[in-house]
């Protein structure tokens, strides 16, 4: 069957020729796409009105290119519009968003710990991301390890915030059609767009802090400057990633960057090498880390300096916001 363009009907088939051979022309050649037509093609492709081998050439073509602000901003459209919003209880912070995609490979994944750290301080905490990870230690699986359970749906999250508990949702449970293009990479070899996108994504009604990551120099750039002209619901934290996981990194803190309403704050400049190493986690696998970061709240390790600074301006902002 034929796909025809779906510009007045929203359920049909998308041709999606006209798009790829604007952005299917190398890096050189290939025009960015518009805002709506972004926004527009996104959809389709979480709703899977193009074909597989539609998807799989915009995907691939998409990598090659890079996407702008203005396709970044278009796609996220699409992806919000795509899952229901969440909601967080009344109380004294706006809701902290974590991110958790990459885990570690090397040293040990401290996201739960930031997570478990701003929760007792009473603010809403959601992280969202992967299961597993061949070759990594996921987020879940340490929550695992601590007995954190995952929260199934937007009521689970609901009942672990008024518990005081940071709320992990997998990306399949929070945004299943998000979860279908993450999953292409099992086939393509290689991320894609979607990869960006669920680390900026918005989950919530009212306005909460996002705490991002970038990996390459390059995407700094462009979500800075996504950051600066879409301040909408809430306020954004950005850092280079610790091994890809936006968790300040407990031996050597890197820049973090805070965009409020179109403002650029630089919150924590970039640390040079440290003479005396925490005490961290002997090994990176989730039962030993998940023992280490029970004796830290428990009071017998100290928390590393960098991940208490992190979580510091987390708290500060995110009461702000709840109060603005």
């Amino acid at each position: 069957m034929e796909n025809i363009d779906t510009s007045k009907d929203a359920s049909a088939p998308l041709a999606a020729a006209r798009f790829i051979k604007e952005i299917g022309r190398g890096k050189d050649g290939a025009r960015s796409l518009s805002r709506e037509d972004a926004q527009l093609l996104y959809s389709a492709m979480l709703e899977r009105r193009v074909s597989d081998l539609e998807l799989g050439a915009i995907l691939l073509a998409m990598r090659v290119k890079g996407e702008s602000v203005e396709e970044i901003s278009g796609f996220l459209q699409a992806a919000e519009a795509s899952f229901p919003a969440l909601e967080a209880p009344a109380g004294n912070y706006a809701p902290i968003v974590i991110p958790s995609y990459n885990g570690s490979r090397r040293v040990a994944n401290l996201t739960p710990l930031l997570a478990l750290l701003l929760a007792r301080e009473g603010a809403p905490v959601l992280v969202h991301g992967v299961t597993q990870d061949p070759g990594r230690v996921t987020t879940y699986e340490i929550f695992q390890a601590l007995g954190c359970p995952p929260a199934q749906d937007a009521a689970g999250a609901m009942a672990c915030f008024q518990a005081g508990r940071p709320a992990f949702m997998a990306i399949a449970a929070l945004a299943p059609k998000m979860a279908g293009l993450l999953a292409m990479r099992r086939i393509l070899g290689v991320r894609n767009s979607t990869h960006t996108l669920v680390k900026i994504i918005q989950p919530f009604a009212r306005p909460a802090l996002r705490l991002t990551s970038y990996t390459h120099p390059e995407y700094f750039a462009m979500l800075g400057d996504y950051f600066r002209r879409e301040p909408s619901r809430g306020d954004a934290f950005l850092m280079r990633g610790t091994e890809g996981e936006t968790v300040a990194n407990a031996r050597r803190a890197q820049q973090i960057d805070w965009f409020h309403q179109g403002v650029h704050t630089q919150l924590v400049e970039k640390q040079g090498t440290v003479e005396e190493l925490p005490d961290l986690p002997a090994q990176n696998d989730a039962a030993c880390t998940a023992s280490w970061i029970q004796a830290v709240l428990n009071g017998k390790i100290p928390v590393p300096a960098p991940i208490a600074d992190q979580v510091r301006h987390c708290l500060t902002v995110a009461r702000a916001l709840d109060a603005a």
